[in-house]
């Protein structure tokens, strides 16, 4: 089974893409559910740099040949990672796979003045793409989701990264408690100051297991309710669009042809490697593309890759309308939208034209010349429900 039907044009080769997962954090912020561990003593960064270098290797003796159009090293915190890990990481990844001339390298770092002086080493480890976990410019909210810098060390690093970088970015997170749309439209304008082409910006939300979900079951942290948050998300895109920076996925804005590339790889259903402890892959072999997933828990990962060359855990095929669904379910994220004759071609028949009529009737999707379908404005608030109408098979 081949990974999409041929075709022409961009978003019908969404490339191949390596993800790199640091699991380790300087502390665990409270709304945080990512795999992400803190230790009292440094990890053994050596160790696991070799075990990230044989876990490259077997995947890529499963899935040889492929050009990485993009490297994403996220986390936990990459950026405790010294330059010399991240470029000897870089290194094994063109050991064993071809690197495209302008691949896309990000790292995903925390803007305090420790992690932005080492951010001269990322560039020269090859690094060329930074995102910035700045998450808010107010010190008080910053305390309270428990990051270590303050709005003003933020935009100090901020400003380090635009010194190296020619592309960065960073993440706020809104709707948190209390905030009003005059407070986030100010700091949202202010940060779009400081942006030279991209934004990652996400409504805060309680996570089962988080230390914010306890809170807020007990009644100790009071969240915006519905309709505030359908306000402050309305006022987000209204002026993101107005500055330049308009919407390309639900939640993630940046000015024409600055979108994260590798990001694109997972929304347009692409191929990737998942390496490191926690990591999801998706790969194309012989006999059809499988769901990868390896063990979360980081000491456990390294004894595993280095017992047996990889950390892997789950791996399951893909059956035709798996992978027909993901792509419905991640690529209508996409302000882009997607291709219908693709979706058929992965599920074996089309998206029913009649629920397509009636959503489009309602103002929630628009079909597109080219055959292609996207959400509406509109829509995108409601994007579950919409993705469940188009899904449904009865």
């Amino acid at each position: 089974m081949s990974q999409s039907p041929p075709g022409t044009g961009a978003k019908d080769d969404p490339g191949f893409g390596v993800y790199v997962h640091w699991p380790f954090c300087a502390s665990k912020c409270p709304y945080c559910d990512f795999n992400s561990h803190v230790r009292h003593e440094p990890p053994d960064e050596a160790r696991f740099l070799a075990a990230f270098a044989r876990e490259i290797a077997t995947t890529a003796a499963r899935v040889p040949g492929r050009t990485v159009s993009s490297v994403f090293l996220g986390g936990g915190t990459p950026s405790l990672m010294a330059p010399a890990t991240v470029g000897a990481i870089l290194e094994a990844i063109a050991r064993h796979w071809t690197m495209a001339p302008d691949c896309e390298v990000s790292l995903e770092a925390n803007p305090t003045s420790v992690e932005a002086g080492r951010f001269a080493g990322y560039r020269a480890a090859g690094v060329n793409r930074v995102s910035l976990g700045v998450q808010a410019l107010d010190d008080a909210d910053l305390a309270s989701l428990g990051r270590r810098h303050t709005a003003e060390e933020a935009l100090a690093a901020v400003a380090v990264a635009r010194a190296h970088f020619d592309r960065y970015s960073f993440d706020l997170i809104y709707a948190r408690p209390d905030q009003t749309p005059q407070d986030w439209e100010t700091e949202l304008k202010r940060a779009i100051g400081e942006a030279a082409e991209h934004l990652s910006l996400y409504q805060l939300t309680i996570e089962p297991g988080t230390m914010f979900e306890a809170l807020h079951r007990a009644g100790k942290l009071a969240m915006p309710d519905a309709e505030m948050g359908r306000v402050l998300y309305d006022l987000t895109q209204e002026v993101c669009a107005e500055a330049g920076l308009p919407a390309y996925e639900i939640s993630n804005h940046a000015r024409p042809g600055a979108e994260c590339r590798h990001n694109l790889i997972y929304w347009r259903s692409g191929d990737f490697a998942g390496i490191g402890p926690g990591a999801h892959g998706r790969l194309t072999l012989g006999n059809g593309r499988i769901a990868t997933a390896t063990e979360k828990h980081p000491e456990t990962w390294l004894s595993l890759v280095e017992r047996q060359g990889s950390g892997i855990v789950a791996e399951d095929p893909l059956v035709q309308i798996e992978n027909a669904d993901e792509f419905l379910v991640m690529g209508l994220r996409l302000a882009e939208g997607i291709d219908l004759a693709r979706y058929e071609a992965l599920a074996g028949h089309p998206l029913d034209p009649g629920r397509i009529a009636f959503l489009a009737q309602e103002g929630f999707v628009q079909r597109l010349p080219g055959g292609r379908l996207k959400v509406t404005p509109a829509g995108f608030p409601v994007l579950n429900a919409v993705v469940a109408d188009l899904a449904r098979t009865d």
